[in-house]
């Protein structure tokens, strides 16, 4: 089968991936065969025409229970693949998910290697997820499916009174409800959250069908004398233990648990019975699912992003593809995914009241089944949100200043004024530019996010050449090299602040003349407005919503690092108190404390741990990188009182 040529993500592609695979496919290969060496040893005095000779007295209303059966499993199966894939937020509908997972779990059970076949079947279905997407969402199904099973195994085992393993199966039940609780009440350190409450009941009420479905098929193709509440518990052990070997079908482990644990006496009869289970459950949805395999799967129409420019300028961080334009009223929401919480990103895009945009978020949240969270949002809508009946949190605030009127005279920004003033005695030259020195660029990115532990996320940008090539950058040069530079969101009214890289070596002051730099340009070209994004509640003496070591140790707990005294921003709002901005406090909001308190959790791991940004090819250089700006045309000048000079010349404008 052709599948679509998608790079590989590191932990997937080359020689370690495809060893990791054969030795998967090995260890497979050699727990099938000592499972079949096993069954042969245990089969060895067993007639085979007795097998063959109950196989054909298997009556027809047998055969089509099982066929009615297996079809409840199946369609249980479909609908789980559908939750995931909400859950993930991979933007397929349920239609194509539901294809996608009966595909996937009819050739993947057949074949074994379960991880390994159901991703490749779910690529081959839905081909814009890319192989380690698809990865992830038939490990999301492994693992939640497992999850379930033995938590339904555990019931039925603790429920039935001829149920074998009664006092293990109940200390089961109370583990997994300890953790269910603590899962709910504490944010996990590893890895992703676990799936909120409504999509987890749901996903132990689909296991509960498929698997139970499965059970009566298996159970109406059984002799007489085998009750359902003698089979039921026994199949259930069984079907485990066949899903954890991993060998094809199930085929070994299954047939020697389920002989193992039934009566003894009927083992001809029973082996006809699996047989005939395993065309109907295994043969017939398999051979069904070749054709959709065959034809594979449509690719997504993308969606495209609304109209940006007259938004706020923040918005532009849609284009970087990690946050999504969710449609509400005559506008859209910015929205982003974090474990439990659809998060809406500032006010909303376009003309759109504020009860029109809760209710898009709560009708996508219902949908994704996780809680509906507003983030960063101005007082207008927290009021409107609390009406709603949510609740509210200060959790920011917004530097922002007016480029026509800012002057350096004011005493507030005597200190910027001093940065400035170094920055020029050092050499430092701050340009606009549309050429961009991409190579260098990215080495003092990778500098400054050494420093720092990685690069933030979620709410904030991330270097990207495609994407800086949509903003407003200046370069900060000092004796030939590049010492920082700054990139805004930039619409026709406003910019944002979004990355500000000052080199590791740059002179003191290179960021606050990046800053002033881009004033001075957005003053030239007629921007109302300059945001210099946000700082967090609390960092600028205010009242925190904790108190410092409570918010560095949630930091900590939610993103699985320590958070030392930087991670509550108080020198990020020093710096950009030195501009002497105005200051707008931004609010949290969520429908309950307990879902405001979870969010905020998670947002930080959001930021401060981001995924990978979508693979997209990087803009064509649009000059050679190598060159270098020479030190003249219109820039800084070194007039003592540093004021900004006329429109002819205080800083290189573009031509």
């Amino acid at each position: 089968m052709a599948f679509p040529a998608r790079p590989l993500g590191r932990a997937h592609g080359g020689r370690a991936a495809r060893g990791q695979i054969a030795r998967r496919a090995g260890l497979s290969l050699a727990v099938a065969a000592g499972l079949a060496w096993l069954l042969s040893q245990r089969l060895a005095g067993l007639d085979g025409a007795l097998v063959w000779a109950a196989l054909g007295a298997v009556p027809a209303t047998a055969w089509a229970g099982a066929l009615a059966a297996t079809g409840v499993s199946f369609w249980a199966i479909g609908h789980y693949d559908a939750v995931i894939h909400r859950m993930l937020g991979t933007g397929y509908a349920g239609r194509e998910a539901r294809r996608a997972g009966l595909a996937a779990v009819a050739v993947s059970q057949t074949l074994g290697l379960g991880l390994i076949t159901g991703a490749l079947v779910r690529w081959r279905m839905l081909p814009d997820l890319g192989l380690w997407q698809a990865t992830r969402v038939t490990m999301a199904v492994t693992a939640s499916f497992l999850a379930a099973w033995a938590v339904i195994t555990a019931g039925v085992l603790t429920a039935l009174p001829l149920a074998p393993f009664k006092p293990l199966a109940l200390a089961g039940l109370t583990l997994f409800a300890a953790a269910a609780l603590l899962a709910t009440v504490l944010p996990r350190r590893f890895g992703r959250a676990l799936p909120p409450p409504g999509a987890m009941l749901r996903l132990v009420v689909l296991t509960a069908v498929d698997t139970l479905a499965a059970g009566v098929a298996l159970w109406v193709l059984m002799p007489d004398g085998i009750s359902a509440a003698v089979l039921l518990p026994v199949f259930l052990i069984a079907f485990g233990a066949g899903l954890v070997s991993g060998s094809p079908a199930g085929v070994g482990a299954f047939e020697l648990a389920l002989l193992a644990l039934l009566p003894p006496g009927q083992d001809a009869a029973v082996l006809a019975a699996v047989l005939a289970w395993r065309v109907v459950y295994y043969a017939v949805p398999a051979l069904l699912a070749a054709p959709l395999l065959l034809r594979g799967g449509t690719a997504l129409v993308p969606r495209p992003l609304p109209d940006l420019r007259h938004s706020f300028a923040e918005a532009q961080l849609l284009r970087q593809g990690l946050l999504a334009a969710l449609p509400a009223g005559g506008g859209h929401l910015m929205t982003g995914r974090t474990g439990h919480t659809l998060v809406a990103l500032r006010d909303p895009l376009g003309r759109v009241t504020a009860a029109e945009a809760i209710a898009a978020l709560r009708a996508g949240a219902a949908t994704a089944r996780c809680v509906p969270v507003l983030y960063k949002c101005s007082a207008r809508m927290a009021v409107e949100a609390r009406a709603a009946g949510f609740r509210t949190a200060r959790v920011a605030q917004e530097a922002w200043l007016c480029p026509a009127t800012f002057g350096l005279d004011l005493p507030a920004r005597a200190g910027l004024r001093r940065k400035l003033r170094k920055a020029a005695a050092a050499g430092v030259q701050v340009l606009a530019s549309h050429d961009l020195p991409l190579p260098a660029m990215a080495a003092v990115n990778a500098a400054w996010a050494r420093a720092r532990g990685g690069e933030h996320g979620f709410s904030m940008g991330r270097f990207e050449p495609a994407y800086l090539a949509g903003q407003q950058v200046f370069l900060a040069w000092r004796n030939g090299r590049l010492a920082g530079f700054a990139s805004f969101h930039a619409t026709a009214d406003e910019w944002a602040l979004d990355l500000l890289r000052p080199a590791p070596d740059a002179p003191d002051g290179t960021a606050h003349a990046l800053i002033a730099g881009a004033i001075a340009e957005a003053r030239l070209q007629g921007v109302a407005r300059l945001s210099l994004a946000a700082a967090p509640a609390g960092a600028l003496g205010g009242v925190p919503a904790l108190p410092g070591w409570a918010s560095r140790l949630a930091i900590t707990l939610a993103c699985g690092r320590f958070a030392g005294p930087d991670a509550l921003g108080h020198g990020l709002a020093q710096f950009k108190q030195s501009f002497a901005p105005q200051w707008q406090p931004l609010y949290m909001a969520a429908p309950h404390r307990l879902g405001l308190a979870r969010a905020a959790l998670q947002i930080a791991r959001a930021i401060h741990r981001p995924g990978p940004l979508p693979a997209r090819p990087d803009p064509a250089p649009r000059t050679d990188p190598s060159l270098r700006p020479a030190p003249t045309g219109r820039q800084t000048r070194a007039a003592p009182e540093y004021e900004f000079a006329s429109a002819r010349s205080p800083w290189h404008r573009r031509p």
